[in-house]
């Protein structure tokens, strides 16, 4: 008999190879109708795989985020074979789960897939899941794994195999179709009702730019049609809400090729959102005791190599550049921190000084592959609202949990209300990802726990999500369409002060170390306002939006008058604009509502006379005529009101 332990922490006794699935059955047949996945002992494994030793076993349906893995890394398989059918000579590679459905990366020597084929890769694919064909794992020998697939003259499979371990090789088969794989399947292919193909790409093998490029074949899969009709439609608003799309429409920024791949040009309405974004938080820093600095674009390969960054991110940075000196090279930054590290260096401090508190909006540069780049997600340069918090151990707890409050604040204003707190913390497997010693990593993930739980924030602990030098508390967002998002990041790390040398003087007058903490509530600007731009469809706060009202002169002979209306709504720092093109009225309303801007002012003979203003909101709603003072009493009124006080 083996001792198996359940989530609800209740133990119960079972025959030696017993399965998960029986499992489920013995605790009620509804669930065993549900479960498709399964985690024994932190191992995911099939529900079918006989539990041979005492262990704690972990039950996922659909609704659990491991459960979704299984079933779209399934799906993928079923895709494959489908693949497989229709293009003789394909050659199969990886097809691994993501954040929303899968990818398979194959190679087709004899013909290429385009849109016009989707329909008949999704016929196929559900002719195969129809038949409830069941995965099944089994071992093989690497002599074995090799043969079969030269046979199939396939050099990726190989390639894979050659970088494995003997007895540590496992192949998934259904139906007719076989799969290099290391497990993770839901119980039978029939358990997908509807799959979708959404799209393809070029992918470099390995993602080498040296290697061949291969065909990403993207979908997704659902275990109800109707889930699957849901998701289109989400799928179509956030099409409407792409900040690529909306960025453009409202004039915020461009890329250029002259100028180079990744790096955005921030167009004026752009740049002066920017600096709204920059001046709201440097005056919550400014009350939070931060102090601001400013650091060059680049600086000498010998202070990143200190840092560890160039050992960690030296083949994702920019090459080095070489002087006229000989020996002398530089790189483009890729961090603030070891710059500000070495900004406290250049004096003693005290322990009655600390905390020092140093931020920046410091620009920041990191070679992307070009085919990972997405508009302003994912780009090679960006700015970060960096900030660098050195203080003693005794401080760290409040210092922490005052970062927290700032983070909390940038969120709340900004609209993004609905989110979990991530504390990220090492991957115990793994130790050779990561610098500095295990008692100062023990000490840093705990207070970043006991700071996350002082606060009563919802969080949970994700092993392997940290940073290199120290684990981190992620705030992961979801957005109006339900998406989930990093934004905003706290880290502490007890390691790059031992690498810079840095140090206090205590109250015993001996030196110490600092503590240091990382945080970014914005994360980056760049990709902050991508999300932002998604987050509310382009129709920003108040507070942010770069025009807040237009007035539209009804003919010729009103202009005067709105250039008077203009003058006294800047006076009351309202951000304002007079279209006063030969258009109708109606015309010039339907255009400000496509640019999104919250109010239109009209402005007509009665309301010359009576010194008013006709106001319709974005959107429709008429709020009448009123005078300049009452409207400007409206605009502050709601600004408030989203404007949290910190």
């Amino acid at each position: 008999m083996i001792k198996i332990t359940l989530p609800d922490g209740s133990v119960k006794e079972f025959e030696k190879a017993t399965t998960p699935m029986e499992v489920a059955k013995s605790i009620s047949e509804g669930l065993a109708r549900n479960v498709i996945s399964a985690k024994f002992n932190e191992t995911i494994v099939e529900t079918t795989t006989p539990l041979e030793t005492d262990g704690t076993l972990t039950l996922f349906t659909w609704k659990d985020k491991e459960g979704k893995t299984a079933f779209w890394h399934s799906t993928s398989h079923i895709v494959a074979q489908a693949i497989e059918e229709l293009y003789p000579g394909v050659k199969l590679t990886i097809g691994p789960a993501i954040e929303n459905g899968f990818y398979y990366d194959v190679d087709l020597p004899n013909g290429s897939i385009s849109e016009k084929d989707f329909a008949t890769i999704e016929k196929k694919a559900l002719e195969i899941a129809r038949g409830k064909h069941d995965y099944k794992m089994r071992a093989v020998s690497k002599t074995d794994a090799l043969s079969f697939y030269k046979e199939q003259d396939n050099e990726y499979k190989v390639e894979l195999i050659e970088n494995l371990e003997d007895g540590t090789i496992t192949f998934c088969d259904h139906d007719t179709f076989t799969d290099l794989c290391r497990g993770g399947h839901i119980p039978n292919t029939g358990i997908v009702k509807a799959i979708k193909i959404l799209s393809v790409a070029g992918a470099y093998w390995r993602g080498n730019e040296n290697n061949p490029q291969l065909t990403r074949i993207y979908g997704i899969s659902f275990p109800k049609q109707k889930e699957l009709t849901e998701y289109l439609a989400l799928l179509e608003e956030a099409k409407k809400r792409d900040h690529r799309k909306l960025g453009k429409e409202l004039e915020l920024f461009t890329f250029s090729q002259k100028v180079g791949q990744g790096l955005p040009l921030w167009l004026p309405k752009g740049a002066a959102l920017r600096e709204r974004l920059e001046n709201f938080l440097k005056k919550a820093q400014k009350k939070a005791g931060y102090e601001m600095v400013v650091t060059p674009h680049i600086g000498q390969k010998e202070l990143y190599v200190t840092s560890g960054h160039y050992e960690k991110y030296g083949e994702d940075s920019f090459q080095p550049i070489h002087t006229p000196k000989e020996g002398e090279e530089f790189l483009l930054k890729p961090m603030n921190c070891p710059h500000h590290c070495e900004i406290y260096n250049t004096k003693p401090y005290s322990y009655k000084e600390l905390p020092k508190r140093f931020a920046e909006f410091g620009t920041v540069y990191r070679y992307e592959q070009s085919g990972e780049l997405h508009g302003l997600t994912r780009v090679r340069g960006f700015t970060q609202d960096d900030a660098h918090i050195f203080c003693t151990p005794d401080q760290l707890d409040e210092e922490f949990k005052n970062v927290i409050d700032l983070s909390l604040y940038v969120l709340g204003s900004l609209g993004f209300e609905n989110f979990t707190a991530q504390v990220s913390v090492r991957d115990l497997d793994n130790p050779e990802k990561y610098i500095g010693s295990v008692e100062n990593w023990e000490k840093a993930e705990q207070a970043i726990i006991n700071a996350a739980k002082e606060k009563g924030l919802n969080f949970i602990v994700e092993p392997g999500e940290a940073a290199f030098y120290g684990p981190k508390l992620d705030f992961m967002v979801k957005d109006a369409l339900g998406r989930q998002w990093q934004l905003g990041t706290i880290q502490v790390d007890y390691n790059l002060p031992e690498r810079f040398d840095l140090s206090y003087k205590g109250s015993d007058n001996e030196l110490h170390r600092p503590v240091m903490i990382h945080r970014a509530p914005f994360g980056s600007m760049e990709r902050f306002i991508a999300l932002l731009l998604e987050h509310t469809g382009g129709n920003f706060p108040l507070w942010l939006t770069p025009e807040q009202a237009i007035i539209l002169p009804v003919s010729e002979k009103h202009e005067k008058y709105a250039e008077k209306v203009l003058k006294s709504l800047e006076n009351n720092e309202i951000r304002a604009l007079v279209d006063s093109r030969n258009e109708t009225v109606g015309k010039k309303i339907r255009e400000a509502e496509m640019a999104k801007i919250p109010f239109m002012l009209i402005v007509g003979e009665n309301d010359e006379a009576d010194n008013t203003i006709s106001v319709r909101r974005h959107g429709g709603e008429d709020l009448g005529a009123i005078s300049i003072a009452t409207f400007t009493d409206l605009v502050n009124t709601e600004i408030n009101s989203t404007l949290k006080t910190f």
